[in-house]
């Protein structure tokens, strides 16, 4: 069963497939005539816009959803594990990921709304939605459905609660059962409360943890500020082959830039489309540019504060092109991971670094779960479409809560290359659609565009730009006379 699994993600995390991510980011670049540049301003003004409703909920709500599921305990140890693979260039590559993948991200986001609907009072949508409607293709969007359902609820969250028991049994001595039962019940107090207590926990937690964690980024850059120019020269000289320790590695820079980069923004693989479709806006397009804006959140801002405090201390090893002996070994017996990461704090504050690597997996981690669970119970809403939806969405708590509790315990290596499977049949899923679909996400953009060169808040309506089935937009923008907050 584990050789089976595992020649599995060697297909659907080939490298092909790593590349193709790169290289249809770029393409989306370019057919939107890289608007991450010549949006960023609305990209940023947008966030705070939008405003919830009984339905959905509001631009900064929807991005904090989104940012729970990205912002993980990848931007730790996976951006550790490109600087140990690649050396100080994958930094470099990782930035140029997130900045191509917002154009992944603006399209399927764009596309989630597009393909919206009001379903038992609350928006859903997400890449299930857009490829039946979009694409009229019922068992292809059901196939995605049961990949997101599988992987959100079962195979993913327990390899998150296990960070987070990891962590605290070793800055602070406590057991991993203690740790289980006390995530399992706060997860369960927030999603017990539906998507407005998700969105509410994340609007607060995301921006906290994420802002507290690049606060400490800035102190120990600050106090190694005498380094800036050599950091920064590395990582450009490393990039480019220019440096003469790190150049014979250039092509493990690039790739492990880009796999780490794709894994850590998510950008094309589906996840944040979910939260997306959320959203309470007048246009598509406009959260579109949120979510385009929460890749550079993710990659440019909390994987960068990771790297600068590693690269900045020192704090790392990279291996050789053989993948063997060391290039470079300043921790000697120290693994690639979040280890690099409590060096680097370590050798600033010392006595804290532990401590902090175990706060910010928790805040990092425990939101990925509750993200988690969001991407699951918009699938199962979309396979329970038209039937009773209580007893599979008490079924799903359930099982996600038990998954939690026992990979907190307890995890498996197949439990990981699982829901590495289910990541991976999302993403080959997804990336063909937005593909076949970006047509319309296209036109939107053309429509916003237009609308703002008049002065206008632009105001969507599907019908008149000739979008099928779409049909929540099909008249001019209203909030149905609801209450907005």
């Amino acid at each position: 069963m584990e050789d089976f699994v595992n020649l599995l993600n060697s297909i659907l995390w080939s490298t092909p497939v790593i590349y193709s991510c790169l290289g249809i980011g770029l393409l989306f670049s370019i057919l939107t005539r890289f608007l991450q540049v010549r949006h960023l301003k609305d990209m940023i003004l947008l966030m705070f816009q939008g405003k919830s409703s009984e339905a959905g909920v509001s631009s900064f709500q929807a991005l904090s959803i989104a940012l729970s599921g990205r912002v993980g305990t990848g931007n730790i140890a996976g951006t550790a594990t490109a600087i140990a693979m690649g050396g100080p260039g994958a930094v470099f590559w990782m930035w140029m990921i997130a900045f191509i993948g917002a154009g992944s991200a603006f399209i399927e986001s764009t596309l989630a709304q597009i393909y919206k609907v009001k379903q038992d009072g609350v928006y859903r949508g997400g890449p299930s939605y857009y490829i039946e409607k979009g694409m009229g293709n019922k068992w292809f969007a059901v196939i995605f459905a049961v990949a997101a359902l599988l992987a959100a609820s079962v195979l993913l969250p327990g390899i998150q609660s296990n960070s987070i028991a990891t962590g605290l049994e070793n800055a602070f001595g406590v057991s991993k059962t203690v740790s289980g039962v006390v995530i399992v019940t706060l997860i369960g107090l927030i999603i017990f409360g539906g998507v407005k207590r998700i969105a509410l926990v994340a609007q607060y937690v995301v921006p906290f943890m994420a802002l507290s964690y690049i606060l400490v980024s800035v102190v120990i850059v600050a106090m190694n500020i005498s380094e800036l120019p050599k950091v920064f020269a590395l990582i450009f000289k490393s990039a480019f082959a220019a440096d003469s320790m790190f150049g014979g590695i250039v092509g493990s820079a690039i790739a492990w830039g880009v796999k780490r980069g794709i894994f850590s923004n998510e950008a094309g693989q589906g996840t944040g489309a979910h939260a997306a479709a959320a959203a309470e806006v007048s246009h598509p397009v406009k959260q579109g540019l949120v979510q385009a804006f929460s890749v550079y959140i993710d990659t440019l801002f909390v994987c960068s504060a990771t790297a600068f405090m590693i690269l900045f201390t020192g704090s790392f090893n990279t291996f050789a092109a053989d993948g063997k002996s060391f290039l470079l070994e300043n921790l000697p017996g120290v693994a690639a991971g979040p280890g690099f990461t409590q060096a680097a704090v370590d050798s600033a504050l010392p006595g804290f670094g532990a401590e902090f690597v175990a706060v910010a997996l928790f805040f990092f981690a425990f939101t990925t779960i509750m993200a988690y669970y969001y991407i699951a119970e918009t699938n199962i809403a979309y396979l329970t479409a038209g039937k009773n939806k209580k007893l599979p969405m008490l079924l799903l708590k359930v099982v996600l809560l038990a998954a939690t509790f026992y990979g907190a315990v307890k995890t498996a290596d197949l439990a990981w290359a699982l829901g590495d499977v289910g990541l991976g049949i999302m993403v080959w899923l997804n990336l063909i659609a937005i593909l076949i679909l970006a047509k319309p996400a296209l036109i939107a953009l053309k429509d916003y565009e237009a609308q703002k060169k008049l002065g206008l808040d632009p105001v969507f309506n599907s019908k008149k730009l000739g979008i099928k089935n779409a049909e929540y937009w099909e008249n001019e923008y209203t909030i149905d006379n609801e209450k907005v907050s």
